[in-house]
């Protein structure tokens, strides 16, 4: 299967190509980050997805042999604290949201995502799951033969984010009454700057009050640094990839997520990617680039508190 990094209005893409690759990439990353007696994460069906793939550089990724050690930032140590960071984040927002009484979640291109399997939901929890529909029936077939069962009423909607898919989450029984709590992870980089705007308008029009969105922020302005798109070659290079992840994003200036959701009724709480590694009990790696990022990014929170 191709690996293409070509972008193009209406581009698709199954889980071993392009945008979706990215998907299996963190889904490796996870595989590595569960593994062990002292694993900082747990998800015990990351590494039969990648497998199922069949991407030989991410089966790597998720065995443990890929690793560029005189790197601070792709050594094996520093992805799986990463992905940890990240992970436990994402869970903590549906955890939360849970315990709060939230019943209706939505993981937004969920690609594979197994949290409709391996966390503990309510009863009468219902998490909608919406990506591609070549992604959507991947998963769903392989956590079937695994003999796997979701955890809560999952449902799955077969759509592409750039389509009409506030209509396509409402005909599979979404609540528009209901407070929902939506996340968006490693999603809006690669969406052109009107479609993030056109998506954060749409989960806006589709929140009941006291619903929550939860995604990564980047401080306006900000920018991947140069010197990390030649880090990611070095990395593909290492592992025998030719994903090259950079060209994968959407430049260009777009509307900062904590300006946008604050000016249409959303109450905002962010954590810098810095504060994230010390909460989990990580220290930032040394290295000057890595430091000055770590305060402009971060993890996003948003409670929806009013109608507009």
């Amino acid at each position: 299967m191709s690996q293409t990094n070509t972008r193009y209005d209406g581009d698709t893409w199954d889980l071993a190509s392009s945008v979706g690759a990215t998907a299996t990439s963190v889904a490796a990353s996870r595989a590595l980050a569960s593994r062990g007696p002292d694993a900082l994460i747990h998800d015990p069906y990351a590494d039969a997805l990648v497998k199922a793939v069949g991407v030989e550089s991410l089966i790597r990724v998720a065995n443990g042999e890929a690793n560029i050690e005189d790197d601070p930032m792709l050594n094996r140590r520093r992805m799986t604290e990463q992905i940890a960071v990240r992970t436990r984040f994402f869970d903590d927002v549906f955890t939360n949201a849970a315990r709060d009484g939230i019943t209706q979640a939505v993981i937004l291109a969920s690609g594979l995502d197994t949290r409709a399997y391996r966390m503990s939901w309510p009863a009468g929890s219902v998490v909608f799951e919406l990506d591609q529909p070549q992604v959507i029936e991947f998963k769903t077939r392989v956590m079937a033969d695994l003999g796997v069962s979701p955890t809560a009423d999952r449902r799955t909607v077969a759509v592409d984010l750039r389509d009409d898919w506030p209509a396509a989450l409402r005909e599979h029984g979404f609540d528009v009454t209901q407070p929902t709590a939506w996340i968006a992870e490693g999603l809006l980089i690669y969406l052109p700057p009107e479609a993030q705007d056109r998506l954060l308008d749409n989960v806006t029009a589709m929140s009941a009050p006291g619903s929550r969105f939860a995604t990564e922020f980047m401080a306006a302005g900000m920018t991947l640094p140069d010197s990390w798109r030649e880090r990611f070659k070095k990395y593909s290079a290492q592992i025998g990839s030719d994903i090259d992840l950079p060209a994968l994003f959407y430049d260009g200036e777009r509307n900062s997520v904590t300006d946008y959701l604050t000016e249409r009724g959303w109450r905002i709480s962010t954590v810098s990617t810095r504060e994230s590694y010390a909460a989990n009990g990580f220290d930032m790696p040394d290295d000057e680039t890595l430091v000055q990022f770590s305060d402009s990014t971060g993890y996003l929170t948003a409670t929806r508190t009013q109608e507009q």
